[in-house]
């Protein structure tokens, strides 16, 4: 086998979905990874022709696209680098050539983010004329969100970029849970603004159908078959 059909085995179970290549190295030592039924070594290399294996379970290698669910926590921001030196989002997924954010979420914001190298997912899920909704649970520093500031929200309220309206707004303790359809910059703290509350904690919970659920904040998961239907995509 020629040397460059091989690569290292944490990058193999990095590609693959399994766990960061940090992470990766210490499944290896843990004893968690095998290849062709022996246990493996750090640093050993794997090629087609051999069988790898994580508690178990057969790992196989993803094809060219790929995409992750992130539940991103505060204090990184949704861009592939910055020239500032900042966090961002991609410090938190494995790496793989082409990823990027679908969309954004502002640096103190938490929650749902897709990340993929699939410009068509992309596409589908960023351009307007697809409407696809996505879901926000907000907390403001003034508390419950009175009837007439939901009710604003969903009629309507003037921005400096335009007009901008809820889907959906219903009362949530402390705050307010919103729908939209459209994504514009920082769009729900400046309709929140608006109306006359100050937000101290925003969290994306859904886009579509495709709900965070138990994702824990700073993890990420690789996407399903069945979650790419809730996206209403098609691979």
């Amino acid at each position: 086998m020629k040397k460059t059909d091989t690569e290292r085995l944490q990058k193999f179970l990095a590609k693959a979905g399994v766990a960061s290549r940090r992470k990766a190295e210490n499944l290896i030592l843990e004893g968690l990874v095998t290849i062709n039924g022996k246990v493996a070594k750090l640093g050993e290399k794997v090629g087609k022709a051999d069988v790898v294996k994580y508690k178990g379970k057969l790992v196989k290698k993803r094809s060219s696209t790929v995409t992750y669910m992130l539940n991103k926590p505060r204090g990184f921001i949704s861009s592939v680098n910055d020239d500032m030196g900042r966090k961002t989002v991609m410090n938190l997924v494995p790496k793989h050539e082409g990823l990027h954010p679908v969309g954004r979420l502002d640096k103190n914001s938490e929650g749902l983010l897709l990340i993929t190298n699939d410009g068509n997912l992309t596409l589908k899920l960023t351009h307007p004329r697809y409407k696809h909704e996505k879901e926000y649970w907000v907390w403001t520093k003034e508390g419950d969100l009175s009837r007439e500031a939901i009710r604003a929200l969903k009629q309507g309220v003037e921005l400096e970029d335009g007009w901008a309206r809820a889907k959906a707004a219903k009362p949530l303790k402390g705050g307010v849970v919103i729908i939209l359809s459209e994504g514009r910059k920082r769009q729900v703290r400046r309709m929140l603004s608006a109306v006359g509350y100050n937000v101290i904690k925003l969290e994306r919970r859904r886009i579509a159908k495709l709900w965070l659920g138990d994702l824990k904040r700073g993890d990420y998961r690789v996407l399903t078959t069945e979650d790419f239907k809730l996206l209403g995509y098609t691979l």
